[in-house]
């Protein structure tokens, strides 16, 4: 054991009486569970903007589906409005740091599929009010 664990006060102590004593120690670590996640994952998700159109991609519709498992693990399936969208490279890695600052979330895989293709009908009433399509 190092000098800092046991100046800590962690494992053994009194070694030169023999005595054994071991600090028994209850650390609370609060678990979110994996649904208590997606509310504020899908907000960090609104935090995030095409740069061509005035709306956050989750009202847009460019998220497909987000799975979240028991492990706080995000699996992100999105597209975009069009696959010749000049911030294709740019949006899945701006999606993953936006979900990755989540508290609780862990490892964040975002995949870009173009099955089945992006369309109005996929965004918002909120979105299709904000672009003046209501």
């Amino acid at each position: 054991m190092n000098r800092l664990a046991r100046f800590a006060g962690f494992g053994k102590h009194d070694e030169e009486q023999g005595d054994t004593a071991v600090l028994d120690r209850d650390v609370a670590v609060e678990r979110m569970e994996a649904e208590e996640l997606r509310e504020p994952i899908i907000a960090a998700l609104r935090g995030v903007h095409d740069p061509e159109i005035p709306v956050n991609i989750y009202d847009l519709g460019l998220i497909y589906s987000v799975d979240i498992a028991p492990n706080g693990d995000v699996a992100i399936d999105m597209t975009l409005t069009a696959p010749a969208c000049p911030v294709a490279g740019m949006m899945p890695i701006m999606v993953k740091d936006a979900v990755s600052r989540v508290d609780g979330v862990g490892e964040v895989r975002v995949e870009l599929v173009w099955d089945p293709p992006w369309g109005q009908e996929n965004m918002s009433d909120e979105a299709r009010l904000q672009l003046g399509l209501m």
